[in-house]
């Protein structure tokens, strides 16, 4: 790793923690103002694209065109855009309190991946703060409500897909960077995530009354900006860092942060349990940035 670099993996990283933790805080906002979900997936891919735009431009419009960029690009995108259309019928047919805690798990993917297949290994505090990280994750999402049968029911396996292509997502992220430029891969996943607003178009209902107002579709933009500027950052923590840390680090963190804001501006507080997972996400997030290398 050249010098001076071995700490920006943990700058990005958690650039990208506090993006998404203040944009999953408030995320859920324009669809209670009665602009749908879908639409908010809409939002989403635009705003991808002026920060794809300055980045290519910071490296002269010097985009990878060759087949093995274009395919690992593209791959990153449609496995992020396709777990989160996957994600919106997942919570409309499902339980949510238990899709996301499955779902949350995406990382185990990530850490087996790098572990057998770039023989990526982290100290014994990097291993425990993982170890805190995976078992903070599906306690930040539980919450106890009614029994549900969950027996043959799709959205089981709608979650348990989106949590595969997450997973994957991250680890093909971080086998991109060690040919491609993280501006190259950034732009792939903005044309990726455009490529698929056809379908979320199709899966909204037009005849329902839908808020274009400022507290809809504005907001929505608003507050996507700041998970399309998460992602960026993602990509730059997986170029200089370890996928077995970083994606373990960036999804418990961003629950945590979530979890103050909605403390403090929106005036909920969590139970006993998430009070624990915010508890053992602070450790990891220590013991993770302690043994970085």
């Amino acid at each position: 790793m050249k010098a001076g670099y071995s700490k920006l993996w943990f700058t990005y990283a958690i650039i990208t923690t506090v993006f998404w933790g203040i944009w999953g805080a408030f995320t859920g906002i324009p669809t209670e103002n009665g602009f749908p979900s879908t639409l908010v997936y809409c939002v989403w891919a635009v705003t991808m694209v002026p920060p794809a735009l300055i980045v290519l431009k910071m490296v002269n419009w010097k985009l990878e065109c060759d087949k093995k960029s274009i395919f690992l690009g593209v791959a990153i995108g449609l496995l992020g855009a396709g777990g989160q259309m996957l994600l919106f019928h997942a919570v409309k047919i499902g339980p949510a309190y238990l899709i996301f805690p499955i779902i949350s798990l995406s990382p185990v993917i990530t850490i087996v991946l790098s572990f057998f297949f770039l023989k990526e290994r982290t100290g014994k505090w990097g291993s425990l703060g993982i170890v805190f990280a995976l078992i903070a994750l599906p306690l930040f999402e539980y919450s106890q409500g009614s029994k549900t049968d969950i027996s043959e029911s799709a959205w089981f396996t709608m979650a348990v897909l989106v949590l595969t292509a997450w997973g994957l997502q991250a680890y093909v992220m971080k086998v991109s960077n060690e040919s491609m430029k993280a501006e190259s891969i950034f732009f792939y996943m903005m044309l990726s995530g455009l490529l698929i607003i056809p379908v979320a178009l199709l899966m909204t209902d037009f005849q329902q009354d839908i808020n274009w107002g400022a507290d809809g579709m504005y907001l929505a933009a608003g507050i996507q900006v700041l998970n399309s500027v998460g992602a960026l950052s993602l990509v730059y923590a997986f170029r200089y860092g370890k996928a077995i840390v970083v994606s373990p680090l960036t999804n418990a963190g961003a629950p945590l942060m979530t979890s103050i804001i909605a403390m403090i501006f929106l005036s909920v507080m969590p139970g006993s349990i998430k009070l624990g997972a915010i508890g053992l996400a602070v450790v990891a997030a220590v013991l993770l940035a302690v043994d970085s290398e």
